[in-house]
């Protein structure tokens, strides 16, 4: 896969991994969920939803609908829904467990990340720690860079670099965070759905987990929803 359509692909059949969807909430979803890292027009998400369905990585309901894209015009949206087939599944997973040096850069990064909930720990560690590597070598280069604009350029080109250096510093110090978090927590996946439990943690007879520092409960201290006042 190319590094954009890559991005895009994985982060549809991620979302599509939860529930099928059309193709317009599948859009606003995307805003949501990477619209720091670009807006999705309809132009770019349809040739990728219908390349995914050529591979067999999703299956269309409703297919015999004609497909009428949505303009400030006419209003209308396709009445497709999208969802995964077993080879979909597969893929994503396939996407999930990639730690090599592609999920550390900047726009796959942020959609590994988007789905850490779904990774396995020891994945997640293997991504985060390659981040931070690259980054620090990113760190290395902006640094001899910015040493030698101090020489050579105006005031207001030297800031710009220096911005940029401590937005890099910034997020750098958020993944040694992020990483001891993962360090310290004893669990292998925190994508645990609601009213599961983890046969890894002692419970009680009312079916929380014990209090007495034995066991951690599922996922990171972070995604954790917190004790009551009562139970405190």
């Amino acid at each position: 896969m190319g590094r954009r359509s890559g991005v895009l692909e994985f982060a549809v059949l991620g979302l599509l991994h939860d529930a099928p969807m059309h193709g317009y909430e599948l859009r606003k979803r995307l805003n949501v969920l990477l619209g720091s890292f670009r807006a999705f027009s309809y132009g770019t998400l349809y040739p990728c939803l219908k390349s995914l369905v050529a591979q067999g990585f999703l299956v269309e309901d409703n297919p015999d609908v004609e497909y009428v894209p949505a303009t400030a015009l006419n209003g209308k949206r396709s009445k497709i829904v999208y969802r995964l087939s077993p080879e979909g599944k597969q893929r994503f997973e396939e996407l999930l467990a990639d730690s090599g040096p592609n999920a550390w850069e900047d726009e796959h990064f942020g959609v590994h990340f988007a789905f850490f909930g779904q990774t396995d720990r020891a994945v997640r560690m293997r991504v985060l720690e390659g981040r931070r590597s690259r980054l620090e070598e990113r760190l290395e280069r902006m640094r001899n860079s910015l040493a030698r604009a101090r020489e050579r350029f105006d005031d207001y080109t030297v800031e710009l670099q220096r911005h940029g250096l401590e937005s890099v510093e910034r997020e750098v110090r958020w993944l040694n965070e992020l990483i001891e978090t993962e360090r310290a927590n004893r669990t292998g996946r925190t994508g645990t759905s609601a009213g599961a439990t983890d046969p890894a943690v002692p419970k009680t007879s009312d079916g929380r987990g014990r209090e007495d520092g034995s066991a951690d409960p599922s996922g990171p201290p972070h995604d954790r929803p917190g004790r009551s006042d009562q139970e405190r």
